[in-house]
């Protein structure tokens, strides 16, 4: 890692507006140097050497062999403050690292070496450790990037050769052997394997894959199954893969490039902490103005004033203050991404760690989004076997969701008996559908379908699907000829974690939950009593959802909305949080979630809503930390605490902060 990655912390803004960087781009200053990027950490140890020194050297004799040593330690401990504050005022801003220098400037004019080098050493200090504990967030994300192989193998023109993956085109097939990483997003064309997609997904098990029928299959529409991503690990099989999408516009690519960006958004806290700095500071420099000039009132020299002022000036220093939030920010979007969860910066991590109120989707979110064959009911006289005959040989001409549940599941429970043959298939305006079998028309739909026509089916069938569809069924009669051979219930069945996880949700304070959906009310109401939520709301259209969203956000304060990214972005866009799942290779969801659950599992919510929580907390109790210092601090200086010791709670209270932020790298799912 270059020094521009380790030490641009966007985070430490100490001015007010957010671009203080200790970087080497514009405006910034790389803090490498002599030593490469360790120059920082050294310089700051010469410092506390060089002060330790002419310490000890003062206590037997006075004179210039330990200011000698003073002024090594204040060259070291100031070289780069002075850099970074002379880059600060010709930007015309007047941050705290000036605010430190001009305090150990201070303390040398009243003759307080030793005290002005251990300011300017434990400050320099503070900031070493502190780029290095910012660096370590960042290389938690950073190492996403480095998962993908810099070389595949590609077979072109009947010949295998090896190039760089920035080479790979659309189209070509990559050689995957056992146990290597995959480079491209893809399809699987050729062969099998289980490929552990944990550094993209964040999914625990590896995934089985095989090869697509067609070769050209369109990647965003591929099941996963066929779908493979750059930077995952192939299992014990040899997988070929047609390359879907080019190196640097790869879902490992693009999930490195949108946490990049969510570092630099500023979350709610943030921007009130930039708010408050923007009139504390100069507050404070009046401060430290009126305590110079207190040897005009009270009767004690100006030295002691001076002094006084330059103590003030160090506790009021807001630095801890300035780090509390990005710090803690930057380590849960870290923590996230390593989770298969992608956070857009701190605005959408906080307000999820805040919220009470959350909304789903019904179909493919709390539900397979796949109906099935649940209930087969024939009327009296007529055995299952024949009522799924006809019914598999109509719909298996069909294209419809529900024909295609009816085939599949009918299939299976069929036993491999022959296919009986359809023909004449003729659509009934969106009520079901009607063909030839034996000679004789063969109609399947909806119940209203057959009362329509006057020919109301018999009582036990009849109210054998009233019961169906009371219990949340979608219900389809058939009838043959003349004949009714009974009903059939399908139903988009809940996803096997939902149960759990909205227990979980519980758990962790969300208090309202409710399910949004399109499919009438009572299939909706069967699925949200079996699922334990408080409500579910059927029939809407998405004007609907979005309205729901803001009737929850009013009463609520806050609501997130957890859907597929497509259909349900307008409800998204309209929540405080936007969470999509499945995200991995969806361009609409990764482009219109706050959050992206990255793999097609439920699971991971709980996970996201719980580091939320834990960020949440840490950055309270960072403010806490960091306000309450600056608060005991200054009444401490003003009634006589010294320079030394003022600098030694301030840095101290700086490096706590970071510390306790840090732990959200080893923030565990302990419910998972």
């Amino acid at each position: 890692m270059t020094s521009k990655s380790a030490h641009d912390h966007k985070g430490h803004d100490h001015g007010s507006d957010g671009d203080h960087k200790h970087g080497d781009g514009e405006g910034g200053h790389a803090h490498g140097g002599l030593f490469g990027e360790q120059t920082e950490l050294i310089f700051a140890l010469l410092c506390g050497a060089t002060l330790l020194v002419g310490w000890l050297i003062s206590l037997k004799a006075d004179g210039w062999i330990p200011l000698a040593f003073y002024l090594a330690a204040y060259l070291f401990g100031g070289w780069f403050t002075l850099t970074e504050a002379i880059e600060n005022l010709r930007k015309r801003k007047f941050e705290i690292d000036t605010l430190m220098l001009v305090a150990a400037a201070g303390a040398a004019a009243l003759g307080q070496w030793a005290e002005g080098a251990l300011l300017l050493f434990l400050f320099s200090m503070g900031h070493a450790l502190e780029h290095y504990a910012m660096g370590r967030a960042r290389r938690a994300i950073e190492a996403l990037a480095k998962l993908a192989p810099e070389r595949a193998t590609v077979r072109r023109d009947g010949k295998t050769e090896e190039i760089g993956v920035e080479a790979l085109e659309v189209g070509d097939i990559v050689l995957v052997r056992p146990n290597e990483r995959i480079a491209a997003d893809g399809v699987v064309v050729t062969g099998e394997s289980s490929v552990n997609q944990a550094p993209v997904t964040g999914e625990s098990v590896p995934v089985d894959k095989r090869a697509a029928a067609d070769r050209d299959f369109d990647f965003a529409k591929a099941s996963a199954e066929h779908r493979v991503f750059a930077g995952t690990i192939n299992g014990a099989g040899a997988l070929d893969i047609r390359v879907a999408r080019k190196a640097g516009e790869s879902t490992l690519a693009r999930v490195v490039r949108m946490v990049a960006e969510a570092e630099a958004q500023r979350s709610p806290t943030q921007r009130f902490t930039d708010r408050f700095e923007k009139v504390f500071v100069p507050a404070v420099l009046v401060l430290v103005g009126v305590l110079m000039l207190a040897f005009l009132v009270l009767d004690e020299p100006f030295s002691r004033s001076f002094y006084r002022a330059m103590a003030v000036l160090v506790a009021a220093s807001p630095c801890a203050l300035a780090i509390s939030v990005p710090s803690a920010v930057l380590s849960g979007v870290a923590r996230a991404g390593r989770g298969g969860v992608l956070v857009k910066g701190g605005g959408p991590l906080e307000n999820l760690g805040t919220l009470t109120a959350l909304a789903f989707d019904k179909t493919g979110t709390l539900t397979e989004g796949k109906p099935k064959l649940t209930d087969i009911v024939p009327a009296q006289g007529v055995e299952a076997s024949e009522l799924l005959a006809i019914a598999v040989a109509v719909e298996a001409l069909s294209d419809h969701p529900l024909a295609a549940a009816v085939v599949r599941d009918g299939e299976a429970k069929l036993n491999g008996q022959a296919r009986r043959e359809a023909t004449n298939i003729k659509s009934l305006t969106g009520q079901g559908i009607q063909a030839q079998v034996d000679g004789k028309a063969a109609v399947i739909g909806k119940p209203g379908l057959f009362e329509a026509e006057g020919d109301r089916p018999p009582e036990d069938v009849w109210s054998e699907a009233q019961k169906l569809e009371a219990s949340g069924r979608t219900v389809v009669m058939v009838r043959h000829g003349d004949r009714y051979l009974g009903v059939l219930g399908l139903m988009d069945t809940a996803r096997p974690a939902a149960r759990d996880v909205i227990k979980r949700l519980r758990s962790l304070g969300i208090t309202r939950m409710i399910m949004l959906s399109g499919d009438n009310q009572s299939v909706s109401d069967a699925i949200a009593r079996d699922l334990g939520l408080d409500e579910a709301r059927g029939g809407l259209m998405p004007e609907d959802k979005v309205a729901t969203i803001k009737a929850l956000r009013e009463q609520y304060g806050k609501a997130a909305m957890v859907g597929d990214g497509v259909n349900d972005a307008p409800a998204m866009a309209n929540a405080t949080v936007g969470i999509a799942m499945g995200a991995a290779g969806s361009d609409v969801a990764l482009e219109t979630a706050d959050v992206a659950l990255m793999a097609d599992d439920l699971n991971h919510l709980p996970f996201a809503v719980g580091l939320s929580r834990k960020t949440s907390g840490i950055i309270r109790q960072n403010l806490f930390v960091s306000l309450g210092m600056v608060a005991v601090l200054i009444p401490a200086t003003l009634f006589g605490l010294k320079i030394g010791e003022a600098v030694i709670f301030h840095e101290g209270s700086t490096l706590l902060v970071v510390a306790n932020a840090l732990r959200l790298l080893a923030y565990k799912d302990r419910q998972a």
